[in-house]
């Protein structure tokens, strides 16, 4: 049985990539059993769209008064973070 902090550290990993079968098994059993875990898993996601709407509102608003060059920093570091975690 994992630990919450096992459990937080695959539903991190979820975000980035595809966890393994056994993976997925064993988070999905905690998940069940923890609402401290489904909390925080409720949380990242929200988390997560709220960043991809903040990275499309500095796309595609040209009423942003920044340079190019620094809404571009911003995207690529908001991608960066997005996938770092």
């Amino acid at each position: 049985m994992l630990t919450c902090k096992q459990a937080s550290q695959l539903i991190s990993q979820s975000l980035d990539h595809p966890l393994s079968w056994y993976e997925l098994m064993q988070l999905r059993l905690h998940l069940m059993m923890c609402g401290a875990c489904n909390r925080f898993k409720k949380q990242l996601n929200v988390l997560l769209i709220g960043l991809r709407k903040i990275r499309s509102n500095i796309e595609n608003n040209s009423a942003i008064q920044l340079p190019l060059d620094a809404k571009t920093r911003i995207v690529e570091k908001l991608k960066s973070n997005q996938h770092s975690q």
